[in-house]
């Protein structure tokens, strides 16, 4: 496969702050790409510089062959982002009238706009909708129109920043259907998302980004496999006890606690293991207030690599 992207020590500062720091990347050409952290990870920044609406402060990048400093109208010609926020002056046009604004600005030559226009809405489902306001449309009906307004062009690669926030779970699930038919289609994704199950359903390979720095790269399945086979979740008033006395056991093959203060223990065999730790807990007089287990997930992965939860980032961003 060719790099679609190339990103090399990539830098970005505002004032003291690195936003992005040190980051290198590549996205091969035809797979769904993500960029997976906690909001102010630097994934926006990161989309940003690699769409060239933001300019590097160090480190280089090239998009579908081309430098992002020497030759941003090469890149913006062969790229579609789809931004966070939508311009106000949508919900003064109709779906169709959308469209038919985006494609000016992609130079679309006007012989070809209405045609385009209605690929594009049957393409997402809005064919029957495309005379009614925008501002009539529901979260969903708004997000698959901007994926339908970033292909007009038909771009080789689409930017998509959390291109399902704010969406109820059918919307969302109506939105992923569309973005994985545009891979079968060969268009490039790159997707930048807090969400721990768009990028497990979405992405055939992931980076995790904390504080503007690469934390891992692979496939999904391959990230979750390098955390164990089961993790148990213990909440109690003395995890760093709990996790003292477990240490050194068979069945344990890593364990931490979360800043939350829950224990995540990755065994071999949950079923095995849970009575055992349960006994040494009871042995040590450890109350226990709740105890699950569950398959790994890439929150565990950003727990491994972080000593923190992904989850736990949210809330409190």
């Amino acid at each position: 496969m060719t790099a679609m992207i190339e990103a090399r020590s990539l830098v970005r500062t505002f004032g003291s702050t690195r936003a992005v720091d040190d980051l290198d990347l590549q996205v091969e050409s035809g797979e769904i790409f993500g960029l997976l952290g906690p909001n102010g990870a630097g994934k926006t920044t990161t989309i940003r510089i690699l769409a060239t609406l933001l300019a590097p402060s160090g480190g280089t990048a090239r998009v579908c062959g081309f430098d992002v400093m020497t030759h941003p109208q090469e890149i913006r010609r062969r790229i579609g982002y789809v931004m966070q926020k939508i311009s106000p002056t949508r919900n003064l046009l109709t779906g169709r009238q959308c469209i038919e604004m985006e494609a000016s600005l992609y130079h679309v030559p006007r012989r070809e706009v209405r045609a385009r226009a209605e690929e594009l809405l049957g393409l997402v489902g809005l064919l029957p909708h495309a005379d009614r306001l925008f501002s009539q449309y529901s979260g969903g009906m708004q997000k698959r129109l901007d994926l339908a307004c970033g292909l007009l062009h038909r771009p080789q690669l689409l930017i998509l920043d959390e291109p399902s926030l704010g969406l109820d779970v059918q919307s969302r699930h109506k939105v992923w259907d569309y973005i994985h038919d545009l891979r079968r289609q060969g268009v490039t994704i790159l997707l930048a998302t807090n969400y721990l199950d768009e990028a497990d359903r979405l992405c055939d390979r992931l980076t995790i980004i904390d504080r503007g720095r690469v934390v891992v790269t692979g496939t999904p399945s391959d990230l979750k496999r390098a955390v164990g086979a089961d993790v148990i979740q213990v909440t109690t008033a003395e995890p760093a006890p709990l996790a003292a006395a477990i240490a050194g056991q068979p069945w344990l093959q890593r364990h931490a606690v979360s800043e939350a203060g829950e224990l995540h223990a990755h065994v071999t065999d949950a079923a095995a293991a849970l009575p055992a730790l349960m006994g040494i807990a009871a042995a040590s007089s450890i109350p226990l207030e709740t105890v699950t287990y569950t398959r790994p997930t890439l929150d565990d992965v950003f727990l491994l690599h972080t000593g923190r939860e992904l989850r736990e980032e949210e809330v409190t961003a």
